[in-house]
């Protein structure tokens, strides 16, 4: 299998109802993990997994901890999303990655899948820096939208 596409995970969406996700406060730290081609991401995705996660010079395992920027609600859309986040120093090569919550706060434990982000085909940095640029923080591009 691959990356099926861009998608909020399903187990996200029940763990959101039973408020075990929190976007508006620091209390909650999510991450983003990048992953090879040969990875199986989707909605059904309901945890981090290093399986067929990058594998290179500069990244480590897990990837890194991003930038909440808050939450906010406008004309009827919830929204939240994050700041830019930059691999400096990296050589490597990744098809798509996953928002995951690292917060024990009921859930089911400390990884658990947010959305899985498609990059549409292979990525590459050579030994230089990598971004994940993430939409504007508006209720019509915003990374995570609630309508």
């Amino acid at each position: 299998m691959a990356i099926t596409t861009n998608a909020i995970c399903n187990s996200f969406k029940k763990q959101l109802m039973g408020g075990e996700h929190d976007f508006d406060t620091s209390s909650d730290t999510y991450k983003l993990a990048m992953y090879t081609s040969v990875a199986t991401l989707g909605a059904s995705t309901t945890n981090y997994a290093s399986t067929n996660e990058v594998s290179s010079s500069g990244y480590t395992a897990g990837g890194k901890a991003l930038v909440n920027s808050g939450v906010k609600v406008s004309s009827g859309v919830a929204i939240t999303s994050f700041s830019n986040l930059s691999f400096t120093g990296v050589t490597l090569t990744a098809r798509g990655a996953l928002i995951y919550n690292t917060t024990t706060d009921g859930g089911t434990g400390t990884t658990d899948a947010v959305a899985v982000l498609d990059f549409g085909g292979d990525k590459t940095a050579t030994s230089g820096t990598f971004t994940i640029q993430f939409p504007a923080f508006t209720t019509s591009a915003a990374i995570l939208r609630i309508s």
